[in-house]
């Protein structure tokens, strides 16, 4: 049995967190001494909280342990997550300041609004109870409605704010039910807890409430994901966000609702795992389906990059319904990869934007290698990475899952994934056709002057094929996380 906190030592697997919240708070007064022209100043401020705080999970700084009665659980999966988590941060932090600054909305309020969403993703990975899992849930949801209405001035940011906001609250609501079916059923709201009485109520014969706790349950984790049919909000707010907050929410954020979803499954519930095991393999082929169709008609690279991302949430959930170890770890290698690839997708945008062109349709591509080969080599890196072309790393997320679901005896949805692998290069293959078959239109596209934004989207593009050809680190830092 878990014992109260009786000291500050009782607080060190907790840490981190503690460094990202109180980061956030002093972010808050130090911004109210800060004028515009230093502004970049508090931005540098959170990117160095993020690091440290990141630095201190990946050398273990705090150790492993619980905390408030279990309530907080810091173990080797949530490490793992939480590194890939500060990291993807930090990147759309330094893709943000540019961006914003350009168009003068840049305010103080965006990177604490960052930073208290990565603390909501840091404790949602680390829930041990539902309690828990709530709080970090609705620390990140918040936030992020609010980052997605930063431009006060735009209508499409407006529009896609209060639709995410409206959807969001419908979502919440729906997970909350499940949660409090879940905690009526058992009485309790520790997951391994409620793992335990779970068993002792299928003894029993009496499973209905358990049941419908976990339809519930997997009906508000997929709308986090973005899967279909819970998608409709993901296109019009990937759309109307400025693509710098696009690239925030739609990277680290899947990780957490990763995160969430080995929590309430494998961990709170898995005497149901074959039932949410099959919800899951149905919503993955729906996700691929939609996904990939939808993407390949779209115009807009952003709303294509948003449908596409429902395709990639179906491959995660195809490793997810693989279930057991490899499955999980297979999900969550490629919950990684997606989460650097499409920091790099929308970093693309953000690199090639500038103030009055938003380089967001695919007709503004035409005939970049002409102008900038450079810069088209890393977009093809991009593209290829998402398409699941060899050696990239992109192939290789694709290649864990499919194997995972074909170990768990999935063959169906296997050839289904396959299936919808190739149909979705046809449309990232359309944008390299752009950049280095089409003829030049329009405005000349140009890269940022900003040095240093450069240099952090060259390396974020290049890691794509520098990870590919070494991925298997990676995998075995994946199945790490659940060898326990």
């Amino acid at each position: 049995m878990n014992m109260p906190v009786r000291s500050a030592a009782d607080l060190l697997p907790i840490l981190p967190e503690l460094v990202v919240i109180l980061g956030a708070f002093a972010l808050l007064m130090l911004d109210l001494f800060i004028d515009e022209r230093r502004r970049v100043v508090s931005h540098l401020f959170a990117i160095a909280v993020l690091a440290v705080a990141t630095f201190m999970v990946a050398t273990g700084v705090g150790g492993q342990g619980t905390v408030f009665n279990g309530m907080f659980v810091r173990d080797t999966a949530a490490d793992v997550m939480k590194v890939t988590i500060g990291v993807v941060g930090m990147l759309a932090m330094v893709y943000t300041w540019p961006y914003l600054r350009a168009r003068d909305l840049y305010k103080g309020e965006v990177s604490v609004l960052m930073l208290f969403a990565t603390a909501g993703m840091m404790l949602l990975v680390s829930s041990g109870s539902l309690v828990m899992v709530y709080l970090g849930l609705e620390m990140l949801a918040l936030c992020s409605y609010a980052l997605v209405a930063v431009d006060r001035d735009s209508p499409l940011a407006s529009e896609a704010a209060i639709k995410y906001f409206v959807l969001g609250a419908l979502a919440s609501g729906l997970l909350l039910y499940g949660l409090s079916l879940l905690y009526g059923a058992t009485g309790s709201l520790q997951l391994d807890q409620i793992a335990t009485a779970t068993q002792m109520r299928i003894a029993e014969g009496n499973t209905l409430m358990l049941i419908t706790a976990v339809v519930f349950i997997v009906a508000g984790i997929a709308f986090k994901f973005g899967a279909v049919p819970f998608h409709m909000w993901l296109p019009d707010v990937y759309h109307g966000a400025p693509t710098p907050i696009t690239l925030f929410i739609g990277s680290a954020p899947k990780l957490a609702a990763f995160g969430m979803t080995y929590r309430l499954l494998e961990v709170g519930a898995p005497a149901f795992e074959e039932q949410w095991r099959l919800m899951l393999a149905i919503l993955a082929v729906l996700s691929l389906a939609i996904g990939n169709l939808s993407a390949m008609v779209q115009t807009n690279l952003k709303r294509l990059l948003a449908y596409s991302t429902i395709s990639h949430v179906g491959f995660l959930f195809v490793g997810l319904a693989g279930g057991g170890r490899e499955g999980f770890a297979a999900a969550l290698f490629y919950a990684i990869s997606y989460a650097i690839m499409s920091a790099a997708a929308f970093g693309a945008i953000v690199v090639l934007s500038r103030r009055g062109f938003e380089a967001d349709r695919i007709e503004d591509y035409k005939g970049l290698n002409a102008r900038n080969p450079w810069m088209a080599g890393l977009v093809l890196c991009v593209m290829a990475s998402l398409a699941g072309v060899p050696p990239f790393l992109g192939f290789w997320s694709k290649l864990a899952v499919l194997r995972a679901a074909l170990q768990g005896d999935l063959l169906w949805l296997t050839l289904v994934g396959v299936v919808f692998a190739v149909v979705g290069a046809f449309y990232y293959l359309r944008v390299i056709k752009a950049m280095y078959f089409d003829e030049p239109e329009g405005q000349a596209i140009e890269a940022s002057d900003n040095r240093p934004l450069r240099i952090v989207f060259g390396v974020n593009a290049l890691a794509l094929l520098a990870l590919g050809l070494a991925w298997n680190p990676i995998m075995t830092w994946c199945q790490k996380a659940f060898a326990g």
